[in-house]
């Protein structure tokens, strides 16, 4: 069975060059097993694939392409403090913020573009917990924002030979 990198690289995918913060935040913090990203938008080479509200400029299927794009520099931003996608045991987190027009009800299947992606990644370790939550707006007047919280495989402990 081939891992999450070559999962991706199957599915005609390559991890994005980690997207630089729009303010005083790194991309991803890791503590302990656990990693967790900022708020990561659906930028390619440092602009916006989509911009405004969903339900009006954005249709919901565009944003869900969106939410892929955002996770896509999340996955990005956690194979740079890990070295690997081969590296995460589990996606254990999504949490999708979507802007909508105030009558857009359909955050969940926006959602499901992240969602989808990782779950064709990681499979089994990509079963994750998620919130989709509409919010008035986002940074840059972006559709979607992406945050994942996932839990880094363990290392083997290398004990030192020792002569005697």
């Amino acid at each position: 069975m081939s891992g999450p990198a070559a999962r991706l690289a199957e599915l005609g995918l390559t991890l994005p060059p980690v997207a630089r913060p729009l303010a005083a935040y790194v991309p991803a913090v890791r503590t302990g097993d656990l990693v967790y990203t900022s708020g990561q938008l659906p930028t390619v080479g440092g602009r916006l694939v989509a911009a405004g509200k969903v339900g009006a400029e954005v249709a919901p299927e565009i944003a869900a392409d969106c939410a892929r794009t955002a996770t896509l520099n999340a996955l990005a931003a956690i194979a740079d403090q890990l070295g690997s996608l081969d590296d995460i045991a589990q996606v254990v987190k999504v949490v999708v913020f979507v802007a909508g027009t105030p009558d857009f009800t359909g955050q969940p299947a926006v959602g499901n573009g992240a969602s989808q992606l990782i779950g064709d990644v990681f499979g089994d370790a990509g079963r994750h917990a998620r919130s989709a939550v509409g919010v008035a707006s986002l940074p840059l007047d972006a559709p979607v924002e992406v945050e994942l919280i996932v839990r880094a495989a363990a290392r083997p402990v290398i004990q030192p030979v020792v002569s005697v």
